[in-house]
């Protein structure tokens, strides 16, 4: 007995058509995240500051994409956060446990991505200046 799900109507189908709506949801992501998250904001413009600094600060290019890629992996981080954080008070604005579990999840991926870009940063800049 073969079962056949029936296809979401939020799915594409792909093509041309498929990119095109992938990247305006991007787009549309992006904008939400710099409008309604404070902490997206914050860690943009550290981004603005520290992306530009790692050209200067790196002495390869492999030490100025791992500077870059650390800095980027933040505002990823970030991004999942916020989207966990949307979802959980779309299903309850009221205290759940495991809601609250998740978004404490979500804020500590985000810490750690954070002090591994410190990490990065600190030991890029002691290489260069002290060794």
């Amino acid at each position: 007995m073969s079962h056949t799900p029936h296809p979401s109507p939020y799915k594409s189908t792909g093509g041309l058509r498929r990119v095109l709506n992938a990247l305006r949801y991007s787009m549309q992501g992006l904008h939400a995240a710099f409008k309604y998250e404070a902490a997206f904001r914050q860690e943009l413009a550290l981004a603005i500051l520290l992306i530009p600094a790692a050209f200067f600060l790196g002495r390869s290019t492999d030490e100025v994409f791992i500077l870059i890629a650390s800095v980027v992996l933040v505002l990823v981080v970030e991004l999942l956060n916020s989207a966990v954080e949307a979802l959980a008070d779309a299903l309850s604005v009221e205290t759940h446990p495991l809601l609250g579990r998740a978004k404490d999840l979500g804020s500590a991926a985000v810490m750690l991505m954070l002090l591994f870009t410190i990490a990065v940063w600190v030991g890029v800049a002691i290489s260069r200046f002290v060794m």
